[in-house]
């Protein structure tokens, strides 16, 4: 206490050991464990303890305890700049040399991901014989023309846009496989969605020539169709034929991507701040958490202290891609590394901090921000949110996803939106497809501060609570002028207060019986969530909704009850429908109007 008898001010972080408690309020390690016991905490010297219990023992020593505020770059990232491109342009320009590009590989399932990077590998011959590579780290590092070229080997275009969810970036440019007998495909366009929502280069290797009915003019023209005009009809898309089967064409598809490097200016300090990119991360027996980084710039060194997302730790050992020990990695360089506290989050930003002590109190302060937002959280990103962004200068466009029945309501929708303009404001369409919403157009909208349209369609289960989860906007329509029209309105800011759908709870129907008030009844278990007797209901037959209305009558062991939890069986009649069959989902949800901001 001081001498005006006020107590004194100090800051404490959101984590201390008693030892370093004892250090920073000046007395022994016995009194702080003293009272300690006197509050009910039972600790040894090195326990560390929160926040709370420590400032209540620097109370009862004379002493104002707050959180202290640890200096570290911003947990945010814009939809135009990922967060690590943001730090590195904090770096002195002067210092920044050329750095080996980093190469995603996307595209349609079974159009030859994994087998190009596995011929990719073999014909290596720089990196070690064909199948020396004893160790699988989620990446791997090729030269060609005496020229490094990184590879992610991740499983598709969704952990590549979780990178960008959490501000990292794993990829400088993206190869897009597409079969040349085959073609555009469904997942072929999502990716390229993904990739141009994260403004990365595309190269598209024409995979699978060798087939006879390669049709590799059609393909192209599909390309250009959805804006990947080849350079040979005089676009900026270089288009290369290769064979993975065969292991033709390799070549000219690393001429390629070093031809699309040196056009984008990749660059790194390799002397400067470390951070990177979690590419994967795993439990190992005998080895603990193990985690591959991509580092981007600086140089990652045994014996840093490391923050990944809400976890940190030092790295006590490193591996290449080979399984070999190193003691440094430079920019571009993929590393698996031994000494995290916890197994990190494929796609979080990693970086070196001053020491294992100021990483412990990085994380906490994250964790504490994270439950601070979660409990501060009131909805997602919707149309009138978005416009409020545009007219505060946030932002000069809508974003939007637009999921379809069929083609031939699609095509009407993206033109009427493509032509709209109020003031300057445009609608920018990330991704336009026909199907179901599902989880990729969540994660995409989500990454992309886009909301989702779908005419004729409806979200999944795993897309509708990936929603939810997410704060991600979804507004179906049956009528294309009513969606025109509030999209319109969402643009001059005219839009009325959103109806958002909020799910309670499913239920899996395993019997049908007759109801005398009813006519028919069906038996059913809650599987998730669940089912009130106040709230709206949807059956889903093969995840087609066949019937949207009230329940008539909810019982459980012939009583009439007001809901039924996860994992109880019920019977469910429903106002003017009867037609259920075994294997039906019932849905039951509620309407919530989001506020205007």
């Amino acid at each position: 206490m001081s001498e005006n008898g006020e107590l004194k001010r100090i800051e404490l972080p959101y984590s201390v050991t008693v030892r370093e408690l004892s250090e920073i309020l000046q007395i022994s390690p016995i009194e702080v464990i003293k009272n300690l016991m006197a509050n009910g905490v039972m600790a040894n010297i090195n326990q560390e303890v929160d926040f709370d219990t420590a400032a209540i023992v620097a109370a009862e020593m004379g002493f104002d305890a707050s959180p202290l505020v640890v200096e570290e770059e911003s947990l945010e990232d814009t939809a135009e700049i990922p967060l690590w491109r943001q730090w590195i342009a904090d770096e002195d320009p002067k210092n920044l040399q050329v750095r080996p590009p980093v190469v995603g590989i996307l595209g349609h399932v079974d159009h030859g991901k994994t087998s190009l990077l596995d011929a990719i590998r073999q014909t290596d011959v720089a990196g070690g014989e064909a199948g020396g590579i004893t160790q699988h780290i989620g990446a791997y590092q090729v030269k060609h023309n005496e020229r490094l070229i990184s590879f992610i080997d991740t499983p598709g275009h969704a952990a590549f846009t979780a990178m960008r969810a959490r501000g990292a970036q794993g990829a400088d440019i993206v190869v897009l496989v597409v079969a040349a007998d085959d073609g555009v495909m469904p997942q072929t366009r999502e990716a390229i969605s993904h990739a141009k929502a994260a403004k990365v280069p595309i190269v598209v290797a024409l995979n699978k020539m060798d087939r006879p009915n390669a049709a590799p003019d059609q393909v192209k023209q599909q390309l250009a169709e959805v804006d990947l005009v080849p350079d040979e009809w005089d676009g900026d898309t270089l288009v290369v034929p290769i064979s993975a089967k065969e292991k033709t064409g390799l070549d000219d598809l690393l001429e390629a991507i070093l031809l699309v490097a040196d056009n984008n200016e990749i660059l790194a300090n390799p002397n400067g701040r470390v951070f990177g990119t979690v590419i994967e991360a795993s439990h190992e027996r005998g080895r603990g958490a193990m985690a591959t980084f991509l580092v981007q710039n600086g140089a990652l060194k045994i014996g840093d202290a490391v923050v990944a997302g809400q976890t940190c730790g030092k790295i006590k050992a490193m591996f290449d891609y080979k399984g070999e020990t190193i003691a440094k990695a430079p920019p571009s360089v993929p590393v698996s590394v031994m000494g995290m506290d916890e197994i990190p989050a494929a796609g979080e930003l990693f970086r070196v901090a001053k020491s294992t002590k100021a990483a412990r109190e990085i994380v906490e302060r994250r964790k504490q921000l994270v439950a601070d937002r979660k409990a501060a959280a009131s909805g997602g990103m919707t149309l009138e949110q978005l416009f409020a962004r545009v007219q505060a200068g946030e932002a000069q466009e809508l974003r939007l996803i637009i999921k379809a029945d069929v083609q031939g309501s699609l095509e009407p929708i993206v033109s009427s939106l493509n032509d709209m303009n109020v003031e300057g404001i445009g609608v920018n369409i990330l991704h336009a497809d026909t199907g179901s919403i599902g989880e990729n157009d969540v994660m995409l909208a989500s990454t992309s501060d886009a909301i989702i349209i779908g005419f004729n369609t409806q979200p999944d289960a795993a897309a509708r609570r990936m929603s939810e989860t997410e704060g991600v906007s979804i507004r179906t329509y049956n009528i294309i002028y009513r969606l025109t029209e509030d999209i319109d309105k969402a643009l001059k800011g005219l839009l009325e207060p959103e109806k958002r759908e909020v799910t309670l709870g499913r239920a899996n129907v395993l019997a049908v019986f007759g109801a005398s008030r009813i006519g028919k009844a069906a038996g059913c278990r809650v599987v998730e969530g669940e089912i009130r007797r106040n709230a709206r209901i949807r059956v889903l037959r093969e995840e087609e909704a066949i019937f949207e209305g009230e329940i008539a009558s909810l019982k459980r062991h012939q009583d009439d009850v007001r809901e039924v939890r996860e994992g109880f069986e019920c019977g469910i009649g429903l106002r003017g429908f009867n037609d259920f069959e075994e294997g039906d989902v019932i849905e039951c949800f509620t309407i919530e109007e989001v506020k205007v901001i």
